[in-house]
């Protein structure tokens, strides 16, 4: 069966209508990664990059970056944001970013997590980049990967 495609109308894009859905509690958890030299995460561990405590900025900018998702995003509609969460962690070679958004809203949170962490690894990008440059001007080590949605949760009725 195929299935009915929401944004298209007469073959031009709409936002679609969801004044009719239920208010619930709603949830999802988006990750990625930033791939790095071992001294620049390093500097980051230690706080000695010279723009700054990247990962408090990067989280900060991942909040920006939820709130903000209707303005990047043309068919997402502007939902009540009641929560979000920032965490890093380090890996071998690579920080991941997780972002968990939470509303009480008619439609999913997924585009503003996934917006949430391209924001947060694109800040620490821009925050490390004059020391992960090599002397040719490349980034050799520096790639953003794997963003994806690790959970979209939709709760129950509100009243």
């Amino acid at each position: 069966m195929e299935k009915k495609l929401t944004h298209l109308k007469d073959d031009r894009a709409v936002m679609v209508d969801v004044s009719e859905k239920e208010i619930v509690d709603r949830r999802a958890i988006a990750s990625g990664e930033i791939l790095l030299s071992d001294s620049t995460i390093e500097r980051i561990k230690n706080g000695t990059v010279e723009k700054g405590n990247v990962l408090s900025t990067a989280r900060t900018a991942a909040i920006l970056g939820v709130k903000r998702t209707p303005e990047l995003v043309p068919m997402c509609h502007q939902i009540p944001i009641t929560g979000v969460d920032v965490n890093f962690t380090f890996e071998k070679n690579s920080l991941v970013a997780n972002v968990e958004v939470r509303s009480l809203g008619r439609t999913g949170v997924e585009m503003e997590a996934l917006t949430g962490v391209s924001v947060a690894l694109l800040t620490v990008w821009d925050m490390v980049k004059s020391i992960e440059k090599d002397d040719t001007g490349n980034y050799p080590h520096t790639s953003i990967r794997n963003i994806r949605v690790l959970e979209k949760v939709k709760g129950t009725k509100t009243n």
